[in-house]
């Protein structure tokens, strides 16, 4: 493998390369802008839980009122403890008093990945972790970044929120190179389960994305989860899952392509991902990240919502042995959820929420139902629930070779 000095420069030269620090400083400028405006309006009486969760437009959603700076320094704040998938962090299923600022760290990590007993990449990650850590606030928040990338890191980073308002989801306003810290703000507006991603500019969107470095958010409704028609709908535990495809070159013997420093496989991996075949698509960063030890665990009668995202590509996730009691494939919670679907489609770039009430105990297999990217590339993953098993649901009537 070539990997001579002057390469070597040319590479590093090319990725920390501030692709869109035009935009970035147009943003900044805007934002600045923006704020004083705001400082010089008048304050406001402090908000109610009522007055943020009953103001609606004309199209019938609801409305969040505009505070300036001051209203905004006064309200309470929150910093969310990060943990790694498939856990979800500590939150109120329905909201507690009015609008909180949810402060948020994000620390890019490029790491040594093992993806199975063969491949392994360097990974860019949100924190440590693929997916990086799921986000949960209230509609009505207002959800605090700080995004670090530490000085031994050598690409430049950003994030992109999905579930922002504005242009490039704040990307352009979170640019940082190595050893630079930005801190962003911004309205959770629209409840539902959103993606976030590194989004540096050019190619270096899907390398970024492709590596690892993406996650979600989940933005729930103030009153909680309902069904559509003003009956709540309440869970025990929440799980995420990310699915993520990876692209690992292989050399002239077959064998899988070993880097040391992150970047440097920049054209060897995105002359692969442009055939659209990854060599792994998997759940929370490995083949079998989420079997044995790490399989998910529920109780017979317990509710799990399940979060799944896919920031690149289409997928099909599926419970094998369970149908959602409730679904929102789209990620939107202003949908009606479907009811008893099977398998769901999520759209690359997107997130979905699941509701499934167990019925009966085992391994339960929840995969992508394209079975290729399932048993082949590692998309599967392990729900092991405990609890008595109901003969009414399922029952061996004669083993398989006896005569009946």
């Amino acid at each position: 493998m070539e990997n001579n000095n002057d390469r070597t420069m040319d590479r590093r030269s090319f990725l920390r390369g501030t692709t869109l620090a035009s935009t970035g400083a147009a943003l900044g400028a805007i934002t600045l802008a923006g704020q004083a405006n705001a400082s010089a309006t008048g304050t406001q009486p402090e908000l109610k839980h009522e007055q943020v969760a009953s103001t609606a437009t004309h199209t019938g959603k609801k409305a969040f009122p505009s505070l300036s700076e001051a209203e905004i320094a006064k309200l309470p704040r929150v910093k969310q403890k990060m943990v790694a998938p498939p856990f979800a962090p500590e939150h109120d299923p329905v909201a507690k008093g009015g609008p909180k600022v949810v402060e948020v760290t994000l620390t890019v990590e490029e790491m040594p990945w093992k993806l199975d007993d063969e491949a392994e990449t360097i990974a860019l990650t949100f924190n440590g972790s693929v997916p990086g850590p799921l986000i949960v606030v209230h509609e009505g928040d207002y959800v605090e970044v700080t995004m670090e990338n530490p000085e031994t890191n050598a690409m430049e980073h950003n994030v992109d929120f999905h579930s922002a308002t504005g242009a490039l989801g704040g990307g352009g306003l979170t640019h940082v190179l190595p050893g630079e810290t930005a801190v962003l703000r911004w309205k959770a507006t629209k409840p539902g389960a959103f993606v976030y991603h590194c989004a540096p500019g050019g190619s270096m969107i899907p390398y970024h994305v492709i590596k690892g470095m993406n996650g979600a958010v989940v933005v729930l409704p103030r009153d909680g989860l309902t069904d559509g028609r003003g009956n709540p709908i309440t869970y025990d535990k929440m799980y995420y899952i990310g699915e993520q495809d990876f692209y690992v070159p292989k050399d002239e013997n077959g064998n899988y392509m070993k880097f040391t420093e992150a970047g440097e496989d920049f054209s060897e991996v995105m002359e692969l991902a442009r055939g659209l075949i990854p060599t792994h698509e998997v759940f929370n960063g490995r083949v079998g990240a989420l079997t044995g030890e790490g399989a998910m665990t529920a109780k017979v009668g317990e509710k799990v919502l399940f979060v799944h995202s896919q920031a690149n590509r289409d997928c099909r996730p599926h419970l094998i042995g369970g149908h959602w009691n409730y679904s929102w494939e789209a990620g939107s919670f202003d949908d009606v959820p479907g009811r008893g679907h099977e398998t769901a489609i999520i759209r690359g770039g997107s997130a979905g929420v699941f509701h499934y009430e167990f019925e009966q105990p085992g391994v339960y297999a929840y995969v992508n139902h394209n079975l290729i990217e399932a048993t082949e590339l590692g998309a599967v993953a392990h729900m092991v629930v405990e609890g008595e098993w109901n003969d009414d649901l399922m029952k061996q009537i004669n083993k398989g070779g006896e005569t009946v």
